[in-house]
């Protein structure tokens, strides 16, 4: 019943509806009627009611909704099965033990708050409900497990261009999954991996996104370092459009890199919206520290680095810092 109430005021939308429309249409009290208006609203549906008029849907900004995003979604797999929670501990936390109970490839779990997101390195990723976009997809490729970190390759790049696709402005990527806005961080992502010496039972790869959260959402550890979409645009996002968006680009770079095998096609798209590239970093890698300058990104993902003495070194992965950002200076 309050799924048919929300279809009438979406088709209504802009205008009232009156409650005795409502209760004839759906054979149901008008009493029924505002007890299932109240429990959309307390949703995050904007809905005004007047006692003459009726009710009309203002805005949906604030409901995450998995019957939101499939509605107009345009994958063939990712996105087709949703596992939405209000709350959890951590997306990826729960995608693992989905996956290993067999779900179909592409599935989505989906939390409105995590009270224990995860970071990369034990990092916790603070998660505030009714602001971000906490998700985590599950995926089953049929590649080498030394091949996995490509995949995270290909999160960034289609979290970049849905982000510009949805809003004013134009991200960048820090090598290899962080996403940038105006020097701060937006969005991060986690890929983690259940696998054998040849071959994967299923890679999680978990995104944050900061969407709508105010500078007082942010731990006073974040703020120097961590914005939103909307702090930058000064504008409020719909969480369900830019999840659909993600979704549908992911699904492409995804299905393009293993069907087609054109990594270098995709790579170089990923690096017009590289930060890292010709900056000088910092690279924690294999224990090691490397310091100089990045020169190119392979077509497998790995970041190129020239020393100080001029030596050149390809990292598959670890932790870089570029100059300028996050406080190195």
């Amino acid at each position: 019943m309050k799924a048919e109430i929300l279809k009438a005021l979406k088709e209504n939308k802009n205008q009232y509806i009156s409650g005795e429309e409502l209760s004839n249409r759906l054979s149901v009290s008008r009493t029924a009627v505002w007890k299932y208006i109240s429990v959309l609203r307390k949703e995050g549906y904007d809905i005004d009611s007047s006692s003459r008029k009726g009710y009309k849907l203002i805005s949906s900004l604030g409901v995450l909704s998995a019957e939101e995003i499939q509605s107009e979604l345009v994958t063939r797999f990712f996105g087709r099965q949703i596992f939405y929670y209000d709350s959890i501990t951590s997306s990826n936390t729960i995608a693992k033990q989905i996956a290993a109970e067999g779900c179909e490839e592409g599935a989505l779990v989906l939390a409105d708050h995590q009270s224990s997101g995860k970071g990369r390195l034990g990092k916790q990723w603070s998660s505030p409900p009714q602001t971000g976009i906490w998700m985590s997809i599950i995926l089953r490729p049929e590649i080498m497990p030394t091949q996995a970190p490509f995949i995270t390759i290909l999160a960034a790049l289609a979290v970049a261009v849905s982000i510009e696709q949805a809003t004013c402005i134009k991200p960048e990527i820090k090598w290899p999954n962080d996403i940038v806005v105006e020097k701060k961080k937006v969005c991060g992502i986690l890929t983690e991996m259940s696998a054998e010496i040849e071959r994967i039972n299923y890679i999680i790869v978990g995104i944050g996104i900061n969407v709508n959260m105010d500078k007082d959402d942010f731990p006073p550890e974040l703020e120097a370092i961590a914005t939103s979409i909307k702090m930058i645009t000064g504008q409020a996002v719909n969480r369900n459009i830019l999840i659909r968006t993600l979704l549908e680009n992911f699904e492409y770079y995804y299905v393009k890199a293993l069907a087609n095998g054109q990594r270098s096609e995709i790579i170089a798209e990923y690096k017009k919206y590289s930060l890292t590239l010709d900056s000088r970093v910092r690279a924690i890698y294999q224990s090691a520290e490397i310091v100089g300058q990045a020169i190119d990104i392979t077509d497998e993902g790995e970041l190129i680095i020239r020393d100080d003495d001029g030596q050149v070194h390809t990292i598959m992965s670890g932790e870089v810092s570029v100059r300028g950002l996050y406080g190195y200076v």
